[in-house]
C-alpha cells in the first residue's frame, strides 16, 4: 500500500496534539500550521514573498469568489492560480459552502446544489458538488474542499439535521467526482452537539477522503461548545489523515485545538484586525488607535523579526493607522501573520520535544497577564483577545 499524503511525525504524550507533514503537488506543509487567507487570490496588501517570510507554508483562496470574478477558466488560461497570484507553494481552495452563511441573502440551496447571486454584479451561478470540484481543478488547487452546508449557532435542530444530511449527500457525490491528480478534503458538519458531530464525522471518515475538515464552527458558538464538538469529531476521524478546523485564529483557540488533535487552521482575523489598527502580541491585542501610542518609540513586539518590528515604531504605525495609510495596514498584516506563524512553529517544536503542555501554560499565562508596558514604563490596561472570532462583523464580500 502506498503511503498517504499525511504522516504523523510526533505525538505529545498525554495529549492528542501531534506534529506531522502533509505532502502536496507544490511542496510539503509541516503541521500544525496556520494558512493565511487570500480570498481573491491575494493576502490583502501583502507580497507573496513577504507572506512566506511570516512562516506561512500554504495559503487559502476562495474558489467561488474567483469563479465569480475573474472566472476559473480565465485563471486556467493564464497558467493556473499559482502563476496568477505569484505563490509557488501549496494552495487550498474553499468550495463555497461558507458563502451559504456569509452570503445567505444571495443564496438558494437545495439537494442539487447552490444557486448563488453574485454580490458583484447580480449574475447567477449554479454550484453543484461536482461543479465545485471542477472549478477548483480549473484553478489548479493543491487541496480541493467539498461543497458543504454549514449553519450558524442557534439554528433549529431541524435545520441542523437537514444541513448535515445534505452535506453528507454532497460529500458522497464529491467522492465519486474526486479528481485523482490532487487532494480532496471532506467536511464534517453536524451542528454543535457532540454526539451529532461524532456521527457526522464517522460518516465522512467512511468516504475515505485525503483529509478531513471541521466546518460550521466559529459561527457564534461559545468556546466550550466548540471544544466539545471538535473533540467529538476528532475522535471519529482517522489518525492518518490531516484534520483541518476552518475559521480559527486566536492564540488560545489555536493552542486548544492543537491539543485536541487538529493540524490545520485558517482565518481572515489577522489581516482584518490589521486593517482596523490592531496588532497581535503574546500578551494580547494592541489597538494602535489609542492615543497612548502616539509617542511610543518601541516596536510592536520587542524581538519580533517581522518587517514592522524591524524598522518601525508604534508611534509611526499609529500615525499610519490614523491617516489610513495602506503601508500601516500592510505592516500590521505581516506582523499579525508572523505572530501566528511563530506560534505554530513553536507548537511543532514543542510537540517534537514533548513539551507542548509547557508551551500552552507559558503562552496562556502571558495572555492572562494582559497589559503591555506603556511608554513610561508603567503597566497598561490589558488587551486580551476575545474568546473567538465569531463576534467580528462578517462583511458581505469577505476579506
Amino acid at each position: 500500500m502506498s503511503e498517504g499524503p499525511f504522516r504523523v511525525t510526533a505525538h505529545q504524550p498525554g495529549s492528542a496534539a501531534r506534529a506531522g507533514v502533509l505532502r502536496t503537488r507544490h511542496g510539503e506543509v509541516a503541521t500544525p500550521a496556520f494558512m493565511p487567507v487570500g480570498t481573491h487570490a491575494a493576502v490583502r496588501a501583502c507580497h507573496p514573498d513577504e507572506v512566506a517570510a511570516t512562516g506561512a507554508q500554504m495559503v487559502l483562496a476562495n474558489a467561488i469568489h474567483l469563479e465569480l470574478r475573474p472566472g476559473a477558466a480565465r485563471i486556467a488560461r493564464l497558467g493556473g492560480l499559482h502563476a496568477f497570484m505569484g505563490w509557488p507553494g501549496p494552495i487550498l481552495t474553499d468550495s463555497g459552502g461558507y458563502q451559504l452563511v456569509s452570503l445567505d441573502r444571495l443564496a438558494v440551496v437545495d439537494d442539487g446544489g447552490v444557486h448563488l447571486r453574485s454580490p458583484y454584479d447580480g449574475a447567477g451561478v449554479d454550484v453543484t458538488p461536482e461543479r465545485a470540484l471542477e472549478i477548483q481543478r480549473d484553478l489548479d488547487s493543491d487541496i480541493c474542499m467539498v461543497l458543504d452546508h454549514p449553519v450558524a449557532f442557534g439554528a433549529s435542530p431541524a435545520a441542523v439535521r437537514e444541513a448535515t444530511r445534505r452535506t453528507l449527500g454532497w460529500a458522497a457525490r464529491s467522492r465519486q467526482a474526486h479528481p485523482r491528480d490532487r487532494l480532496v478534503f471532506g467536511i464534517v458538519q453536524g451542528g454543535f452537539e457532540p454526539e451529532a458531530r461524532w456521527e457526522a464525522a464517522t460518516a465522512i471518515a467512511a468516504l475515505d477522503f485525503d483529509g478531513n475538515a471541521l466546518g460550521g464552527l466559529v459561527l457564534g458558538e461559545p468556546p466550550a461548545v466548540r471544544r466539545a464538538a471538535t473533540a467529538a469529531a476528532v475522535a471519529a476521524l482517522p489518525e492518518d489523515r490531516v484534520r483541518y478546523l476552518m475559521g480559527l485564529a486566536t492564540d488560545r483557540d489555536l493552542l486548544e485545538a492543537v491539543g485536541l488533535g487538529v493540524d490545520l487552521f485558517d482565518c481572515v482575523l489577522p489581516t482584518r484586525l490589521a486593517r482596523n489598527g490592531v496588532a497581535l502580541t503574546p500578551t494580547g491585542r494592541l489597538s494602535l488607535r489609542q492615543a497612548r501610542f502616539s509617542s511610543d518609540p518601541r516596536p510592536l513586539q520587542p524581538g519580533c523579526g517581522c518587517l514592522a518590528c524591524r524598522r518601525f515604531s508604534r508611534a509611526y504605525l499609529r500615525h499610519g493607522v490614523q491617516v489610513d495609510e495602506i503601508l500601516a495596514h500592510r505592516l500590521l498584516s505581516l506582523h499579525n501573520l508572523t505572530h501566528l506563524g511563530t506560534l505554530m512553529a513553536e507548537a511543532r517544536a514543542a510537540i517534537a520535544r514533548g513539551s507542548f503542555p509547557a508551551l500552552c501554560r507559558r503562552r496562556l499565562a502571558a495572555l492572562a497577564g494582559g497589559g503591555v508596558p506603556d511608554a513610561g514604563g508603567g503597566a497598561a490596561p490589558p488587551y486580551n483577545e476575545a474568546p473567538s472570532v465569531s463576534a467580528d462583523p462578517r462583511p458581505i464580500i469577505e476579506e
